[in-house]
């Protein structure tokens, strides 16, 4: 095949001496064996989405590597300088189990050290979400956590957060991809001054153990935790450094570890996808929940921001719950709690984001709470906690099985999330209720709100100009009608514009622009259409509604709305 003149240009340039014998090494073995995979190393440069900068490990400047990830610290470095002038400036680091995590956290340790910046870096893998703890705790100005979060092996990233313990925001975000740009590989300084780097463990370990533990306790008796049992997996990531020890320091002492996922490892061998949003992910802990007799299966991914919950229905099979319910279950829980404390006094907020459940919404106004909303990804919600000081934050999750308890981590948190839903399994079971029950009590309620994710994945070069052209083909030729309900209002989130179909009248989003289209039937259907930012995939998000008057009804009424979810998908063609 012939190569586009960019690309035999961007070859060219990692062919020169900037770049060490063994880039290029692999690089001149990649341009006599494979073309198309040269093209796919090199037709673009790695872009940071809504969970930072993730892609394929290897040679080029769209993939993960020493000189993507040394350009963009190098970038980094110069705009903290810019903003923090004339002051010392300390960034930590944090990294997965994946393949070659490790040492590329020492490379972007090294150019921060070169830079003059202070690094703590810690000594071996953590969770993401200790990051952010520790950047704050710390005091650091920025923080990085190399990680993939659950794609696939081949995967690594790199995550960059603010001094708030957030990711990075606009403007933030924007300048710094600006200052990433400017800059030519000549420019990376990767020669590390080792006075400047700390390693840090153990210290951090039990001051983020102790703060989750205060967090996301709330007086659960000691017998109560004694009488629930926990079936836990790390599916080969994180979490078994922290996760297991704040369990136990928090009390509970009866939690089995799924054996042959303990040891971290960057391959995830027993998994097709460690992912927790996939049911098959789950299933070791699955088979041990049923050998045990355990009431709840607590999975995390490989960097220990999401978990995948299982508990038992009411024929006391295990059933798994999908992020939407988790967020439902541990806001509500929160919410009873603050309210039975007098805490409650119209100053306080629950946050979610456009593609999650309508429902979080109303149980926010149920309870006489604000209720705050931003786009895809946590770190809007974490935004929310620095854009509004005054008010206090409850906590807040999205549909992608991730989760926040309150401040102290500013990022979807499976530590804090594991052990706060652990207190509503232990409390329902001591008040003879179960998880499930407790679920369906808040359907009826608040309405039986019903979610499903359709992702079609669209890999390469190739797979970007389909995915483009889906959303080009929904924006310019709209849907009328769904499933025989109208279409009454279609939210753009490029143009910024919110537009009424049955009056034609339009109005203007105070929001980020962000690749995103919503549309919502005159039912209160909503179907929202938005490709990821860190995966080839575009992602069709589905919400129907209806009335649940008795528990009793449960499936009948769960019959109805995923018969309308089906047909949704069927009259979309989202297969």
């Amino acid at each position: 095949m012939e190569l586009k003149q960019n690309i035999l240009d961007a070859v060219k340039e990692w062919q020169s001496p900037i770049f060490d014998a063994t880039t290029q090494e692999a690089l001149n073995k990649l341009v006599a064996t494979s073309p198309k995979e040269v093209e796919e190393s090199f037709y673009k440069n790695l872009e940071f989405g809504t969970g930072g900068m993730r892609g394929i490990m290897g040679v080029g400047n769209n993939r993960i590597n020493k000189y993507t990830l040394g350009k963009s610290t190098q970038g980094l470095s110069n705009y903290l300088k810019s903003v923090f002038p004339d002051q010392p400036i300390k960034a930590v680091i944090a990294f997965d189990c994946r393949h070659n995590s490790k040492s590329l956290a020492k490379v972007v340790a090294d150019v921060f050290s070169a830079n003059g910046i202070q690094v703590y870096l810690f000594s071996d893998l953590r969770p993401t979400p200790e990051l952010s703890f520790a950047l704050r705790h710390l005091g650091c100005q920025c923080g990085i956590v190399l990680t993939a979060s659950h794609n696939p092996p081949e995967y690594n990233g790199y995550k960059v957060y603010w001094q708030d313990g957030g990711q990075i925001v606009p403007p933030e975000d924007e300048a710094i991809i600006n200052a990433i740009e400017k800059l030519n590989y000549n420019e990376i300084k990767f020669d590390a001054n080792e006075d400047l780097i700390q390693y840090i463990d153990k210290d951090i370990d039990e001051a983020f153990i102790k703060s989750t533990v205060e967090n996301a306790s709330f007086n659960t008796p000691q017998e109560a935790k004694d009488n629930l049992n926990i079936v836990f997996t790390s599916l080969h990531g994180t979490s078994i450094t922290v996760t297991p020890e704040t369990l136990a320091q928090a009390g509970y002492k009866n939690v089995q570890i799924v054996k042959e996922q303990e040891v971290p490892n960057g391959d995830f061998p027993t998994v097709k996808s460690p992912n927790p949003e996939e049911p098959e992910a789950l299933t070791l802990a699955l088979e041990l929940a049923d050998k045990t007799n355990a009431d709840i299966v607590i999975g995390t991914d490989p960097d220990c921001d999401r978990l995948g919950i299982a508990v038992r229905n009411n024929e006391g099979k295990m059933t798994l719950l999908n992020g939407n319910q988790t967020m439902i279950l541990m806001t509500a829980f929160l919410l009873e709690k603050w309210k039975k404390a007098g805490k409650i006094n119209g100053k306080q907020f629950v946050g979610s984001t456009i593609v999650s459940t309508p429902m979080i919404m109303e149980l926010a106004s149920a309870y006489g709470v604000q209720f705050k909303v931003g786009l895809t990804g946590f770190k809007w919600i974490a935004k929310m906690i620095k854009d509004f000081p005054e008010l206090q934050f409850i906590g807040g999750g999205e549909e992608s099985f991730g989760y926040m308890v309150g401040d102290a981590v500013r990022d979807k948190d499976a530590v804090a999330a594991t052990l706060l839903i652990c207190e509503v399994a232990a409390q329902a079971k001591a008040n003879g209720s179960t998880v499930y029950k407790e679920l369906l009590n808040l359907y009826v309620d608040h309405g039986f709100y019903k979610e499903y994710l359709v992702s079609l994945t669209k890999k390469g070069m190739e797979g970007l100009q389909e995915i483009n052209q889906m959303m080009i083909d929904l924006r310019e030729n709209p849907l009328k009608e769904i499933n025989g309900q109208r279409v009454v209002m279609i939210e753009d989130y490029d143009s910024s514009i919110a537009k009424n179909l049955l009056d034609g009248s339009e109005s203007v989003m105070d929001m980020p622009k962000s690749n995103v289209l919503i549309y919502y039937t005159e039912d209160g259907s909503k179907i929202c259409a938005r490709p990821s930012g860190t995966e080839p995939k575009i992602k069709f998000y589905i919400s129907v509604n209806t009335e649940l008057d008795a528990v009793e009804n449960f499936n009948e009424v769960e019959a109805y709305l995923d018969q309308k979810i089906a047909a949704i998908i069927s009259e979309m063609q989202l297969k």
